[in-house]
Order: C-alpha cells, then structure tokens, then sequence
C-alpha cells in the first residue's frame, strides 16, 4: 500500500470566542488516515469546543479545517455526518424505549418509496455494524434501557458506523465501561483503524491514551501546547503539559493512624442489592470500595445514606443505631453522600454555586426563615477559596463551570453541612488529571483532619494510591477487606471476577 502523506483531518489557527471568553485561541491539530490521536487536557481546556466546532455544532471563528485535502466546514452536525465525521458523546443520545436495530438506525431508517421501513435491510444493516464491533451476539430485540452501559456505548457506536465515517470522535467513552467492555472496546476500535477510519480519543485516563493512541495533542488554555507520537510522552510529561506545572505525587500519602469507629455496618441488605455488606469505618480512615459496575457498590452507598430502602442489617453512626434512616435524618447524623451521577442527582444546574452549596442547610445564612444573600455569597466563597474552585463569583452558574469544578462544589456542599462520614461514589470521574490532584489531595487532608471516608471508584491506580483499606463487592456482596498496600490491581480484578465465577 502506497503511504498516505494528506491528513485525514486538518486544523489551523482555529479559534471560537463566547462573548469576551476566548474557548479556542488557534488550535493546530492533524490526524492521518488509520490513525488515533489522543486529545487531552484539563476540563475548561477547549476540548469540547474544539470538538463541537469539527462536528458541526459550533461555527469556528477563524482558522482553517480540512478533511482528507478539501476545505472541510459544516454548518452543522448533519453536514459533518454526510461528510464522514461522527461524534460520540460522553453522555449517550439513545431512546431507551427501542431496541439496539431501532436505536442503530434511527433516522436513517431503510424505506421503500412510499415510507414504509424495510424492517429486513434495517436488521441486515444493524447487524453488519455490529459485526465491525465484533457485537453480533449482542441482544437485539430488548429496549436499550435494559442493557448494560457498555452494550448502550456499543449501540452508540454502531449507530455513527452506519455512515460509514472517515474521522470517529470519542468522548470519555469508557468512564462507564467495566475493564471487559474497554478491553472489547478497544479490539473494536483498533479494527476500525485497520479499515481506514481516523479515531479522536478524548479521555482523562491517560493511561488508556497511551493504551491505544498513535498520537497524542495536549490543549491547556484553548492552546495546542504540544503535539506527537504517543511514544515520546510519558505519563509526567501529559501531566505536566496539561496542568503547567509539575505534579510530583498525584496520590498523597494517606495518615499513619486511624482512630475508633464511626460507622458500624452489619450485614446490610437492600430491596435488591446489596444483599449482604458488613464493615468498620474508622476515624480518619480512607476507605476504598472496588468492584465490577452492577457489583452493588451505589446502592450500598444509597442504602447507608437512605436513598433505597434497606430489608435487613443495621447501620450504627457515632454509637447511635441510624438504621432505615432518612437522608435528611444521616445528614443529622454527620453522614453525606456525594453521588456518582452529579448532573442528575448531585447538582442543580440552572442555580447558581451559591444555591447548590447552601441549599441542605439554610439556617447559618438566614434569619428567622429569611436567606440572607449576602450571608449566603460569603459562605460560598469561603468554600470557593478552601476548595480552589475557578468560577467568576458565588451566583454564577454552576452549569458554566468545568466538571471539576461542579465536582469541589458538590463536596464542599457536604463539608459545609459539617458531615464527618463522607460516602463519596465516583468523585474524580470524568474530571481532569489536575482536579483529580486536588481532590486526592483534600481527600487526604479530611482524612487527617478526622473525617472518614468510603471512597467507591472503577478506577484502580487511585484506590490503591490514597485509601488505607480496599473492599471489593461483587453481586451485591461486600467482601475481601484488605490494607491497600496487601492489593494490587491485578488482584483486585482476579477478587472481583473470581467472586462473580463463585456465585454464578
């Protein structure tokens, strides 16, 4: 095969302004045919920008793009699909009500010339783009809403392969993924390169970027700061690029010693999961919870915090049995919950920082019922400044603020209610390799400071890194408690799949 020197898709001195907020600022990006680019960054980089302004969605204000040699702009993401270039959202644009040849096809459905559906062609046309994934035992006839994550990120996939692209984009497309479905994931993806297709990955796991890119482009600031082979970066020069600054020790050391204990579990069941969890958290102890996705490590969380009602077990907070207790009554109690999905349930997007952080306790900023918002303002930029949280000022919009960002506020929210039990499901997911530090960080400093922690994540290296003891849950079973340093990842893994082959 002759080597191919024309870039599949071409950028020059991109740039896209929002009022006096320069997002882009002469972005310089290239990705050849069969090949994949990593495009990092910090949250509020202008990565997303960068991406809805090759998709279609956002209309660049200067600067040149190109695909495949030709001028290359759409006005909009249909122009840039019918030119061959898809876009995969981190958060997945599927109808749950359909099945998987329903939601492939949806509007680019197969007719004959008087509109009727070639229900045939669809299924034949479904299952060929699924065979490029190596999907084709994937259930077909079931609503997506019944199907696993990975299954739905499958579909999605499927669906941008049905045009058959030149560029695929990806957005953190594994942050709901088991390691199972990235490893399948990425068999699929590295297929696609092979047949021609130029992939853009965007994703905060680095290590997954050096995994399965060619290529890598780091934006800090809506700047390329450097470009080029995925082979001449380690792990500290990304770090330090995207952040501008050197990262000496993204996991501090957790403290020495952990005190008496807080929170007492005896084997705690839920309507469904989980079906039997028992353990001791400690004062000042850090303690990780891993496990494959629908192990039961949320709702064991939601079941402690009172958000799903629990059918056996007890639960003793401070000596105090808080067993089936409400989460108005756990916030009573010294106990908060930061939940995993922060856009639905944690955060209130259209208020402002302020709202979002006082809004579970009025009464240190309110007289006799009445809030006062000056009170109110001055709370928030107290946890502004603790926390280091970039935003203009305390009414700003907390939809306006980098994932990161939302992430401070929602935990500051729990620190200003005075919680010292923290359950924190997911915190560092889909947020930057810098904000991560800084939430590793206060993690370890409310560690020190006397507050305990249950720290659920999918992401192994920072469980090991900044917890002083790890469980691993599977089936609704919470089980395997050992000090971090007696784990490693492989065996964390071996734990949960093992477990799972002993229960089936």
């Amino acid at each position: 095969m002759e080597p191919v020197s024309t870039p599949r898709l071409e950028l020059a001195g991109v740039t896209k302004s929002f009022g006096p907020t320069k997002a882009l600022d002469g972005i310089d990006l290239s990705v050849m045919p069969g090949e994949s680019l990593a495009l990092v960054g910090e949250n509020g980089a202008g990565k997303s920008t960068l991406m809805k302004v090759i998709s279609g969605a956002h209309q660049p204000d200067s600067g040149s793009m190109f695909l495949d040699g030709r001028p290359f702009r759409p006005q909009h993401p249909v122009d840039a699909r019918r030119a061959g270039v898809a876009m995969i959202y981190q958060e997945l644009n599927l109808v749950p009500d359909l099945n998987a040849v329903e939601n492939i096809t949806l509007g680019s459905e197969p007719c004959f010339g008087g509109g009727w559906i070639q229900r045939g062609r669809r299924l034949e046309l479904a299952r060929n783009a699924l065979g490029r994934l190596d999907y084709e035992a994937l259930p077909l006839d079931v609503p997506v809403g019944a199907l696993t994550i990975g299954q739905k990120q499958v579909i999605e996939i499927a669906r941008a392969l049905l045009h058959n692209p030149r560029v695929l984009i990806l957005d953190e497309p594994t942050s709901s993924l088991t390691r199972h479905d990235t490893e399948k994931l990425f068999k699929a993806l590295d297929s696609l390169k092979k047949s021609g297709v130029s992939i853009i990955y965007i994703s905060h796991f680095l290590e997954e970027c050096q995994e399965i890119c060619d290529t890598c482009s780091i934006l800090r600031d809506g700047q390329t700061v450097t470009s080029g082979r995925m082979d001449d970066f380690t792990l500290r020069q990304i770090t330090t690029s995207m952040v501008g600054r050197d990262i000496e020790d993204i996991y501090p050391h957790p403290p020495d010693s952990i005190g008496e204990p807080v929170l007492e579990v005896r084997s705690l069941a839920g309507q469904t999961k989980p079906r039997e969890a028992t353990f001791t958290l400690h004062r000042g102890e850090i303690l990780g919870v891993a496990g494959l996705i629908g192990a039961g490590r949320t709702e064991t969380l939601r079941s402690l915090f009172g958000m799903d009602p629990t059918s056996a077990g007890e639960v003793h907070a401070h000596g105090r049995n808080i067993t089936g207790a409400t989460p108005s009554q756990c916030l009573g109690a010294g106990i908060g919950m930061l939940s995993e999905n922060r856009k639905e349930e944690g955060l209130l997007l259209n208020r402002s920082l302020a709202d979002n952080l006082t809004m579970t306790l009025f009464d240190p900023v309110s007289t006799a019922g009445v809030i006062s918002p000056r009170r109110q303002a001055g709370a928030t930029r107290t946890w502004m400044d603790k926390l280091k949280v970039k935003a203009r000022h305390p009414w700003q919009a907390i939809s306006e603020l980098s994932g990161g960002n939302q992430q401070k506020i929602a935990i500051g929210r729990i620190l200003y209610h005075g919680s010292d039990i923290l359950l924190l499901d997911e915190p560092t997911r889909g947020i930057d390799v810098g904000s991560k530090a800084q939430i590793y960080q206060l993690m370890v400093e409310l560690a020190k400071a006397g507050k305990s922690i249950i720290f659920v994540s999918s992401y192994l290296p920072e469980l090991l890194g900044v917890c002083h003891n790890i469980a691993v849950m599977n089936r609704g079973v919470l089980c395997e408690i050992r000090p971090a340093s007696e784990w490693n990842e492989h065996e964390l893994i071996a734990a949960a799949i093992q477990a799972e082959s002993a229960n089936e």
